[in-house]
């Protein structure tokens, strides 16, 4: 297989102004903020890279992205572009100190951002809105290996680290989907559902270059199934891309529509990978590294067992042995990839570049990036994905390097000693778990090591639980024993079966139950027995929490995390509780709770405050041309 297939991929921008000359009426972004067509995304692009360029910023800076999912956040991306930039995704969602982090490692020329302030900087940096706007003018000039973002993944180091993705590299993964018929010939509406800060999210927004509709899908709408429903069907959205975890929340409502699904960030399991292709879904898989542009395969989703499929075209994947040897078919050996989606490497990081973008013995001058993912061909050729080389994880579509957060939690002053595992509570219901070892006067126990964890680290790789010793195990070499390290307690309260299918089971009872108590709730509220109404809302909440997480022994001082819920269980909740109480609840209300009493203040101030009122959209039909 060679590294190159057929001429050199179209550079995505110069593909984003041909599709405004060609179609400019047609809607390029639609937000809960508005709508933009082609032309007019062109010109708010064209005049925010002109402020760009007036502040300094040209060929080969780096500019940070701190926006919310409104159409600011795509006429940013593409500005940036146009000034000849790379950009920075900032997620307003993580912790102040890992943005001060992110922004310092890779060297800021600018940060774009409405809310100044929220990402702490080093001196010198100056920040701009992204209605900022400047004089116009040609586009600065830049090739195909010039950068074109820098996304921070897991650092096994204690640390995250910055990818650096090339502009050639994005344009192959456009045409490689292309070319393997992925995206339909005539232009589609397109979700796009990821964080920017998660790689995923360039083949979703960066379908506005080729011509297509991209709908901004909000934070509250990506995990509601109901509301993502109604906008499913509001903006006749065509494609959507999401995790296997996702789909286990929201298949309901994909199942019953005409929606092609694009799944990848994590294996897909025997029974979703059976679901959907009983149901007759249009979805494939996709498996890639951020290290290679997002995507380096795929397959159609049907057939009896999950599989990878092969390389995309201006692809090449290789197995290989330790000696970078190929190995023997249906042996297990590691994956590399090698092509124009290779990124530059790591930045600031030349050793780890080193050790991780190696030189192909297959294509003289050419590099592949040793994915550190196992795998083997199957009968029929296709890849089988056989687990990692490395101690790297993936949950829930976001890669976790163990080494980080460890790093993290031996920061706290009690702390001595940090581990970290996945511990399978019951099938399918996979839970990040830390065991620490503690010293000292500051001794945190369990509840302050998961507050300490959330201080530093983003959502994904917050511990679901954790567990102090008197010391880690040790193997007879004197390394830690990860098959000793004790199971947690609430595994042993878990019902059988898998938590996330036993809830989505029991939700519509769940639901109609709180729904029943929500009614009596707020008939009590205008009678003198005040008392009881709140006592009311409180079994509300506590019920849902017992569904949803499996446990019957549930007190008002228990913290989710350490009843083993994680991130798609509390989506599961905010959602049920969205539905009964109409309660306008986030994420972070479940998150930042400090135990089920203090949860239950925030559902109840959330049913009492009444509903934001979305701004109306202007503009056409999100198929109009």
């Amino acid at each position: 297989m060679t590294d190159m297939h057929g001429p050199r991929p179209a550079d995505p921008l110069a593909r984003f102004l041909a599709a405004a000359c060609a179609t400019p009426a047609r809607t390029a972004v639609v937000a809960a903020d508005g709508r933009l067509s082609y032309a007019e995304l062109a010109r708010r692009t064209a005049e925010l890279a002109g402020a760009l360029r007036a502040h300094g910023v040209g060929r080969g800076d780096r500019v940070g992205i701190h926006l919310r999912r409104t159409a600011d956040l795509p006429v940013a991306l593409l500005a940036v572009w146009r000034a000849g930039a790379a950009y920075v995704p900032l997620d307003p969602a993580y912790p102040r100190e890992r943005l001060a982090f992110m922004a310092a490692d890779a060297g800021l020329a600018l940060l774009l951002s409405a809310e100044p302030g929220a990402v702490p900087l080093p001196g010198g940096i100056p920040v701009l809105g992204p209605d900022a706007t400047g004089e116009t003018g040609p586009d600065t000039p830049v090739t195909a290996l010039d950068a074109a973002y820098v996304i921070h993944t897991s650092g096994s180091t204690g640390r995250p680290k910055g990818v650096e993705a090339t502009r050639g590299g994005v344009a192959a993964l456009l045409a490689g989907l292309e070319e393997r018929g992925l995206y339909r010939s005539a232009p589609g509406v397109v979700g796009w559902s990821a964080s920017v800060s998660f790689d995923a999210s360039v083949q979703q927004w960066a379908r506005i270059c080729r011509g297509d509709t991209v709908v901004v899908v909000d934070d509250r709408t990506r995990t509601d199934p109901v509301r993502l429903a109604a906008l499913l069907d509001a903006h006749g959205v065509t494609d959507l891309d999401l995790t296997p975890s996702h789909w286990e929340l929201l298949r309901e409502p994909l199942a019953a529509r005409p929606v092609r699904l694009f799944m990848g960030g994590e294996p897909v399991p025997q029974a979703t990978w059976d679901e959907i292709t009983a149901g007759g879904t249009d979805a494939f898989n996709l498996y890639g590294p951020t290290e290679c542009t997002v995507d380096s395969t795929t397959t159609p989703i049907g057939g009896p067992r999950p599989h990878l499929g092969d390389a995309l075209p201006f692809a090449a994947v290789h197995l290989l042995d330790r000696e970078l040897r190929p190995v023997a078919p249906g042996t297990t050996g590691e994956l590399y990839v090698a092509g124009p989606a290779v990124a530059h490497g790591y930045v600031g990081r030349p050793g780890l570049t080193a050790e991780r973008f190696v030189a192909s013995p297959f294509a003289p001058g050419a590099r592949m990036y040793r994915t550190g993912d196992l795998a083997r061909r199957g009968p029929d050729g296709t890849l089988e994905f056989a687990g990692r080389a490395d101690r790297q994880l993936k949950l829930r579509g976001f890669r976790i390097e163990p080494g980080e957060i460890e790093g993290a939690l031996t920061r706290h002053p009690g702390i001595r000693e940090a581990a970290v595992k996945v511990h399978e509570a019951a099938p399918g219901d996979q839970r990040l778990i830390a065991y620490v070892t503690t010293s000292g006067s500051a001794e945190p126990g369990a509840d302050g090591v998961l507050a300490h964890a959330r201080t530093l680290l983003p959502v994904h790789m917050v511990p679901s639980a954790a567990v102090v010793l008197d010391a880690l195990p040790l193997t007879p070499n004197g390394k830690l024993d990860h098959a000793a390290l004790p199971a947690p307690a609430f595994a042993t309260a878990s019902r059988p079966g898998s938590a996330d299918k036993t809830a989505d089971k029991t939700a519509d009872k769940t639901a109609d139950k709180t729904a029943d108590r929500a009614a009596d709730g707020a008939a009590d509220s205008g009678a003198a027995d005040t008392g009881a109404a709140d006592k009311g809302l409180a079994e509300q909440v506590a019920d849902v929490w017992r569904t949803v997480l499996g446990r019957d022994d549930i007190r008002p001082d228990d913290d989710f995390l350490t009843l083993g819920g994680h991130s798609i269980a509390a989506l599961r909740v905010i959602h049920v509780l969205r539905r009964t109480l109409g309660a306008e609840l986030q994420l972070r209300h479940l998150l930042d709770a400090r135990d089920l009493a203090d949860f239950t203040e925030a559902v109840r101030t959330a049913v009492l405050a009444p509903a934001p009122r979305r701004p109306a959209l202007v503009g056409g039909t999100a198929g109009a041309r």
